[in-house]
C-alpha cells in the first residue's frame, strides 16, 4: 500500500512538473500560428491582389494555395496533434477530435493543391517541376496514408491492443516528421515565390521572411508541446 502511494505521489509530482511547461509551449505554438496567419493575409491581400478560387485572375487563384496549405493544412494538423496530446479529455474523445482536425486538414489541403494546379493551367506553367512541389506532393500523399492508417488501426474498427502498442510510437514519429516535411514544403514554396517574382519591394520581402520564421516557430513549438505533454 505504501509503495502504491509512493508511486502515485511520484507520478503526481512529475505531472505537475511537466504540465506547466507543456501548456506554456502550447500557448506559444498558437501565438506563432496566429502570427503566421495574419502575416499570410497581409501578404496575400495587401501585396498579392487577394484570394479567389473562381477568379479569372490567375494570381488570385494561386493565392488560395499558400493560404489553405498553411491555415488549412499545417495549422489544422498542428491543432490535431496538440488536441490529442495536451487536452485533458477522455481518450476516445481525443481520438475523434484528433482524426477530425486531420480530416479537415486533408480536405482543405486538397482544395489548396487544386488551386495550385488551376493556376498552372491558367498561367501556362508546367506542373510539378520544382523541389517545393515534389516535397509538397510527397508530404500530402504520405499524410493521407497516415490518416487512413490511424483510422484503421486506432479507431474503426481498431486493431488488437498489442498491435496498437507496437505501432503507436511509429505513428507519432511519422506524424511529427510529416509536420516538418510540410513546413519544409511551405518554406521552399515561399523562397521559390520570392525568386520567381523578383520582388522589388523590400517591405513585401520582409513580410514573407517573417512569415517563414513564424511558420517554422509554429512547427517547433507544436513539436515541443506534444513532447512535453507525454509526461503529463
Amino acid at each position: 500500500m505504501f509503495k502504491l502511494f509512493t508511486s502515485d505521489a511520484f507520478q503526481m509530482k512529475h505531472r505537475y512538473r511537466y504540465a506547466r511547461p507543456a501548456s506554456g509551449v502550447t500557448v506559444l505554438a498558437h501565438l506563432f500560428g496566429i502570427i503566421a496567419i495574419i502575416l499570410l493575409l497581409v501578404w496575400l491581400l495587401h501585396y498579392r491582389e487577394g484570394i479567389d478560387l473562381d477568379s479569372d485572375n490567375a494570381y488570385r487563384v494561386f493565392n488560395v494555395h499558400p493560404f489553405l496549405m498553411f491555415f488549412g493544412f499545417i495549422f489544422m494538423a498542428g491543432q490535431a496533434m496538440m488536441a490529442y496530446k495536451t487536452v485533458g479529455a477522455e481518450r476516445q474523445v481525443k481520438k475523434l477530435v484528433h482524426m477530425f482536425f486531420h480530416l479537415v486538414a486533408m480536405v482543405l489541403g486538397i482544395v489548396g493543391l487544386h488551386a495550385a494546379f488551376k493556376f498552372h493551367d491558367q498561367a501556362g506553367v508546367t506542373n510539378l517541376y520544382s523541389l517545393h512541389s515534389w516535397i509538397g506532393i510527397g508530404t500530402f500523399s504520405l499524410f493521407c496514408l497516415q490518416w487512413l492508417f490511424g483510422l484503421v488501426v486506432f479507431l474503426f474498427p481498431g486493431a488488437p491492443s498489442e498491435t496498437k502498442a507496437r505501432v503507436h510510437p511509429w505513428h507519432i514519429s511519422a506524424g511529427r516528421a510529416l509536420l516538418f516535411m510540410a513546413i519544409c514544403a511551405a518554406l521552399t514554396g515561399l523562397m521559390e515565390k520570392v525568386t520567381y517574382l523578383r520582388l522589388q519591394h523590400h517591405h513585401e520581402a520582409r513580410v514573407i521572411n517573417f512569415l517563414g520564421l513564424a511558420i517554422l516557430l509554429f512547427g517547433i513549438f507544436v513539436d515541443l508541446s506534444i513532447s512535453l505533454a507525454r509526461y503529463v
